[in-house]
């Protein structure tokens, strides 16, 4: 039997103490039809107790109460779901017991497949208490928001937004950072094993990565690689001062140091006055990199559709002369007739598509205020964005700031990887689920699912 060091002198301890040690019951939530396993997925029993599926699908189930008893879980998955009983409850009947493998069907219910999730702490916990996954090597991290990323000097950046660590409820409010080679080195797909390589201090632990003055979190948006007069790649950002309850009253334009790996501040854009109570348009959201007609490069900067662009140039960027203003569609025309209010998403050029494609999230969607995504398509970046067809969507859940990982795509396929923040926050009341809460969750998109042909039409 596969066991850790640390289950070991665990049984030893309790051997010596006189109390036997049962083995966990070992269960696998598996999709439909495929044997995919399935992240992300709660199982309750009848007396509340709550276990959810690491990035390998399994739980570790260890109710001394409930072992070798008939026992009824309640299935939870935000788009996948078991069949219903009788009384319309959605669950299955299991009967645990130490040592044995169970396996959990579930049904994917919407488009987007789920892979797993990129940050937190025990993306393999479940799997470890099995005595599996022991090489997995935590970050310290527990909580990270709202990623912004680009390739630059042949890596792929990532940079967070408030980070809680382990340690103590009040976290890293200046952002953290990692980077990661420009596209993965093995077919995505769980178990989500994507290893982020942190900006760290001098204990090894993960630090922040811009340490604007002024109090309050800083936030950093609009991140991008361009290159300067030389043909120097420059990796920039704008960045935002907060102060609560979520004020923002000063934005500026920062660059990356590449000695000390933080971004310095270059200049202040606006700060919050009576004479100024209103920040300008700023080069912030997910950019993008376009070649006009005329074969001139520009930044398209949106959130999720573009609202200004700029010559892409380092000396241009940071010239607001030559910032352009553009006007972004306030709602799509959904599948079903309805009107789709975009919040906030990424575009991106798909080779496969041969058009620009999104993933947005909608403002007041149901059943999730803000969790319901949708995805669309363009023959141009500034629109106009066809039908929109909703992709994802959760139970009184929020899942929001989705990103587009266009390079994660395989080369000619059909594959969309996005990301996004789910979190509590913003939901009405619901419970935080365990590890997962405030984390970066991963999912594919396939462009040649017959459900996308209302997107797809020119």
């Amino acid at each position: 039997m596969d066991l850790s060091r640390a289950w070991l002198a665990w049984l030893a301890l309790a051997l010596v103490s006189g109390v036997a040690a049962a083995e966990p019951c070992r269960i696998e939530i598996v999709e439909q039809g495929n044997g995919w396993p399935v992240p992300l997925v709660e199982l309750r029993t009848t007396h509340q107790a709550r276990f959810v599926s690491d990035n390998a699908g399994r739980i570790a189930f260890d109710l001394p109460e409930l072992m070798g008893r008939e026992t009824w879980f309640e299935v939870r998955g935000h788009g996948y779901e078991a069949e219903a009983d009788g009384f319309g409850m959605r669950g299955v009947r299991l009967k645990p017991e130490p040592g044995r493998t169970l396996r959990v069907e579930v049904k994917r219910t919407v488009l987007a497949r789920r892979i797993g999730r990129l940050t937190g702490a025990g993306l393999f916990a479940e799997s470890q208490k099995l005595g599996l996954d022991q090489d997995w090597r935590e970050s310290g991290l527990v909580g990270q928001d709202s990623v912004q990323n680009a390739v630059h000097r042949g890596r792929l950046f990532w940079f967070w937004g408030d980070t809680t660590p382990a340690k103590h409820p009040l976290g890293i409010f200046d952002g953290t950072g990692a980077t990661t080679a420009t596209s993965p080195a093995s077919p995505l797909a769980p178990p989500l094993r994507f290893p982020l390589a942190y900006f760290t201090d001098g204990t090894g632990a993960p630090r922040g990565i811009a340490p604007m003055p002024g109090s309050g979190p800083t936030w950093v948006t609009g991140v991008a690689s361009v290159p300067d007069a030389s043909g120097n790649p420059r990796l920039v950002c704008t960045y935002v001062k907060i102060k609560p309850p979520l004020e923002a009253y000063e934005w500026g334009l920062a660059v990356w140091d590449e000695e000390k790996s933080v971004f310095q501040k270059l200049k202040t854009i606006w700060t919050k006055s009576e004479a100024a109570p209103k920040a300008p348009p700023v080069p912030e959201g997910h950019p993008v990199t376009w070649r006009d007609a005329a074969g001139k490069d520009w930044l398209l900067f949106g959130d999720p559709f573009p609202t200004l662009r700029c010559p892409a140039t380092f000396e241009a960027w940071q010239d607001a002369k030559t910032w352009e203003r553009l006007t972004p569609p306030a709602s799509l025309a959904g599948s079903h007739g309805e009107t789709v209010k975009p919040h906030s998403g990424s575009i991106a050029w798909h080779p496969w598509r041969q058009r620009w494609v999104t993933v947005f999230m909608q403002v007041f969607g149901k059943p999730s205020a803000f969790g319901e995504l949708w995805y669309a398509e363009s023959d141009a970046p500034t629109g106009p964005w066809g039908t929109a067809v909703k992709v994802l969507s959760h139970d009184n859940y929020t899942f929001y700031n989705p990103r587009l990982h266009i390079g994660f795509t395989p080369s000619g396929s059909p594959q969309l990887f996005f990301e996004g923040t789910y979190t509590m926050q913003f939901a009405d009341h619901a419970p935080p689920t365990p590890r997962h809460d405030y984390n970066q969750i991963l999912y594919r998109l396939d462009l040649d699912d017959a459900a996308l042909k209302p997107a797809q039409q020119r």
